[in-house]
């Protein structure tokens, strides 16, 4: 009877260690990842240096810059227009450019 009971507790804690890696969810892929697998898919076709050098160059190319906003762009022609005012009359200033209508 001891060993049967022996038995079962090592099974029981045997069975948990086996599913505990398949019950953890995959990490989602990072940008790199990402950046990887559209870069390995653009590549296909090409072999030996000609992949390289298109790999690397793929790699490391840096995202292109979000467009600005309206609101940026309305930002900076403030901005831009109240050069040369100071404290209460730049805060004035801004306060009435940025609130009105294009």
């Amino acid at each position: 009877m001891k060993n049967m009971l022996m038995s079962c507790a090592l099974l029981a804690f045997t069975g948990a260690a086996f599913a505990a890696p398949e019950a953890a969810a995959p990490a989602a892929k990072s940008a790199q990842q990402n950046k990887m697998v559209t870069c390995n898919a653009d590549a296909s076709g090409k072999k030996g240096d000609e992949r390289k050098a298109f790999m690397k160059e793929c790699l490391s190319a840096k995202p292109a810059a979000p467009a600005a906003t309206p609101q940026q762009n309305k930002m900076k022609t403030c901005n831009a227009e109240a050069a040369g005012k100071k404290g209460d009359e730049r805060k004035a200033f801004m306060k009435t450019c940025l609130s009105a209508p294009k």
